[in-house]
């Protein structure tokens, strides 16, 4: 009796084991080809990092003697603790680190939670199944924001590490508490595409919680991050649709950002043709009043993970979705270093609109004095009412700068409160016989220096004492306050 019982254990766990065998044979057939993802994004060729690098080194070097200068002069980084209000959209940091400038593109994902972003990012860089995969599942699994980064070796860095070490650019993030660094985390490992961009994944939206309930300011990280992203994937999937106060707060964030903004329909597969229509314009429906632009955004439909689509369902159209989102990621991994240069020129243009703000203020400030004005009175009274004064309509019409670009007057009042007017010079005085005039020195950045180092990345030349021959960026800038 006791030998017919192990016989048949014996066969049942023979039998579980040949079955599991069958499944695990199962699955693997049904992973689905990668290939595409390696061909559309360029994988297998070689960059040409001695130009990036030397591109890179030109770009440092015109920011830090041209640009950062002023910026330190008038103090353009206390006007950033306003920046929501003064200018609405990507910004640097605060003194823009060399790691800022030299730092890979960065893809954002954000969405509501178990919506498949994690599971996209194990996809895109072929780490299912594998020992170093983001957590992923059916419940919020996400609870830290998670920086995968390129490294000589897999292994996972902490969030008071990334924030120690300035060549990270993560430094910044220091100002939102330990609580937060405890729930940052990174990612090091080789990786083909690691080397040319950076994924962020951070945590799902759970509408019934409160900011206070996470331990640090949610919202604030979320802003630090989507200020200096390059690319956003925002994710549903066909079950979250609703929008609550927590998504509609990302999206009021994100506004002024809406052409890095791309929106992912995920697990789309799970649904027959004619119920996923319906889910698309449910989608629609839910982000119109959240999105307030004229072109709608474009919306990608697949299924973003290594397994085969579901049977009976619109597999061309998925795989080609998906291949036209690969495309729009190849491009700003293509064009990284044009849009570098186009944001640090960018961020000089709105430095040197703070700097002629500041002098003019500065002047009124002077020209209203007398012997028996109330310092604080006088000041207070420029401040409240600047339009009284012509400080704004000054710099339109004696300068080549667009009203569009012109802060907020209110950040001015908040500027102004924590730094007094007497601790700036006007810009006649920010001039030596050596270093020339800061004014000066950003104006030819702007105008000269930096559009020809993008000519020369789109012409494929080597930035270097060609491109500076050019514009002369030896040549000692002029003073135009001294006198002859």
């Amino acid at each position: 009796m006791k030998g017919t019982v192990l016989i048949s254990c014996f066969l049942s766990l023979l039998l579980l084991q040949a079955t599991a065998e069958e499944e695990e044979e199962d699955i693997t057939a049904i992973l689905r080809d990668r290939s595409h993802i390696d061909d559309t994004l360029r994988l297998a060729t070689e960059e040409k990092a001695r130009d990036y690098a030397a591109a890179i080194e030109r770009l440092r070097k015109i920011y830090h003697t041209s640009i950062k200068p002023l910026e330190q002069a008038y103090k353009y980084n206390e006007l950033r603790s306003h920046e929501i209000s003064a200018y609405p959209g990507r910004t640097l940091g605060d003194s823009a680190t060399d790691g800022e400038i030299t730092s890979k593109p960065m893809v954002l994902f954000l969405g509501p939670w178990s919506v498949g972003k994690s599971t996209m990012i194990n996809y895109l860089l072929g780490m299912h199944e594998s020992p170093y995969q983001l957590y992923t599942g059916a419940e919020p699994t996400t609870s830290e924001f998670t920086v995968i980064m390129h490294g000589e070796k897999i292994r996972s860095v902490e969030g008071i590490v990334m924030a120690a070490d300035s060549s990270r650019s993560f430094s910044p993030l220091e100002k939102f508490g330990q609580n937060f660094l405890e729930k940052l985390i990174g990612i090091e490992m080789p990786h083909k595409l690691l080397e040319r961009v950076t994924f962020v994944d951070t945590p799902g939206i759970i509408e019934n919680r409160k900011q206070q309930e996470r331990g640090y300011p949610f919202n604030d990280v979320c802003q630090w991050f989507i200020d200096r992203a390059d690319l956003i994937f925002v994710v549903f999937d066909p079950t979250k649709l609703d929008v609550g106060l927590e998504l509609e707060m990302l999206f009021r964030q994100l506004k002024g950002r809406e052409s890095q903004i791309r929106i992912i329909l995920n697990k789309a597969d799970n649904l027959a043709t004619q119920d996923l229509m319906r889910v698309y314009g449910a989608l629609f429906w839910s982000l119109a009043p959240l999105i307030n632009v004229t072109e709608p955004p474009r919306v990608y439909v697949s299924s973003f993970w290594p397994y085969d689509y579901a049977p009976d369902t619109s597999r061309d159209l998925f795989k080609r979705e998906e291949i036209s989102l690969l495309e729009d990621l190849n491009q700003v991994i293509e064009n990284r270093m044009e849009n570098k240069i186009a944001f640090i020129r960018q961020h000089g243009i709105r430095v040197r609109i703070h700097g002629l703000l500041v002098d003019r203020y500065v002047q009124t400030f002077k020209e209203k004095m007398s012997f028996f004005s109330d310092p604080e009175l006088v000041f207070q009274e420029i401040v409240d009412d600047p339009d009284k004064f012509y400080i704004f309509k000054s710099i339109l019409a004696k300068t080549n700068v667009s009203k569009f670009d012109l802060p907020n007057r209110d950040a001015y009042r908040d500027f102004f409160g924590i730094n007094p007017i007497t601790n700036f010079k006007p810009l006649s005085a920010q001039c030596s016989y050596i270093g020339g005039c800061l004014l000066e020195k950003i104006e030819k950045a702007i105008t000269n220096e930096l559009p020809a180092l993008l000519s020369s990345i789109n012409s494929g030349k080597q930035p270097g004492l060609a491109a500076c021959e050019a514009t002369g960026c030896g040549e000692k800038p002029k003073n135009r306050y001294r006198k002859n």
